[in-house]
């Protein structure tokens, strides 16, 4: 009966993970809606301020009522992935504002890539033969659903690769701060240094919202980032940063399966082949690591 128990507890924790990063992808793929369809006067600025304020908002009114959030365990950490974390968002967003859309989310997606470098460089973790094989078959697959090809400006390109090398970093520290720290604290770094950064543009060139759906955008993109985040947070807990990359590559099929349903763009042979490898890779990577 023990046994029996224990096996159940191990594969509720193997499952755990790719749950939590699934459904972050999820929401992930509302907020960069939300985000693409905001009017052209809110900048990169106004966009990471409207997320990162906003979020630190919702954070200490539900989660900071009963206790001090930014009492964590190794603030210095906390704080360098508070930085990369806003880092990568504004770099992103740069760089969709300036490349192709295919161009930038594949050179992107290259992320899990990045995670493992700075895993064995900072932490020693090794990666095998077969897990590396994963992380290129998601490469291929988001290659694929994109129809990648490298167009655009140097600089963009140039952001689109320092974004991603920012988000590995990324995700890589939030595997060794979730061991000790709640989702909501490493969150909040995350939110008080993006308002930090961002907030002297924002006073400078203030936007409000004129409509009503304008606000309700602005809230949508709040609390789904919020939501999210907090899912992916808590989902590293379960596996390792490169891991969590792999799984969130789904949010490519999500955002593809938005835009057939919401703008009634075609079904091409591109979705299935590219979804079919980005969720081959999660499934063969979670096997690999059960076994």
């Amino acid at each position: 009966m023990a046994l029996n128990n224990q096996k159940s507890i191990k594969m509720e924790k193997s499952l755990a993970g790719p749950l939590f990063m699934l459904s972050a992808a999820v929401l992930f793929t509302i907020m960069t809606l939300l985000v693409k369809s905001m009017p052209g006067e809110y900048t990169v600025w106004h966009l990471g301020f409207i997320r990162f304020s906003g979020g630190l908002t919702v954070l200490l009114l539900v989660f900071g009522r009963k206790k001090n959030l930014y009492k964590g365990h190794n603030i210095p950490l906390l704080i360098t992935r508070g930085c990369t974390g806003s880092l990568a968002f504004l770099f992103v967003v740069t760089a969709l504002r300036i490349l192709p859309i295919s161009t930038a989310m594949v050179i992107f997606y290259s992320f899990p890539v990045f995670a493992a470098l700075f895993a064995f460089i900072i932490y020693k973790e090794s990666i095998t033969i077969f897990q590396f094989g994963c992380m290129v078959m998601v490469f291929c697959g988001v290659a694929i659903l994109f129809d990648f090809s490298l167009t655009g400006s140097i600089f963009g390109q140039t952001m689109a690769v320092v974004s991603g090398a920012f988000a590995g970093l990324t995700i890589t520290l939030i595997t060794n701060l979730r061991q000790h720290n709640g989702p909501a604290t490493i969150y909040l770094y995350l939110c008080t240094m993006g308002s930090i950064a961002t907030i002297p543009v924002f006073i400078m060139n203030p936007i409000l919202p004129a409509t009503p759906v304008e606000w309700f955008m602005i809230a949508g993109i709040i609390l789904t980032s919020c939501a999210a985040q907090l899912l992916m947070n808590q989902g590293f807990y379960y596996c390792k940063g490169w891991e969590g990359g792999v799984y969130m590559s789904s949010e490519t099929i999500f955002t593809l399966i938005a835009g057939i349903v919401l703008l009634n763009d075609p079904v091409s042979w591109r979705l299935w082949i590219g979804s079919s490898l980005i969720l081959c890779s999660g499934f063969l990577l979670n096997w690999y690591k059960n076994r």
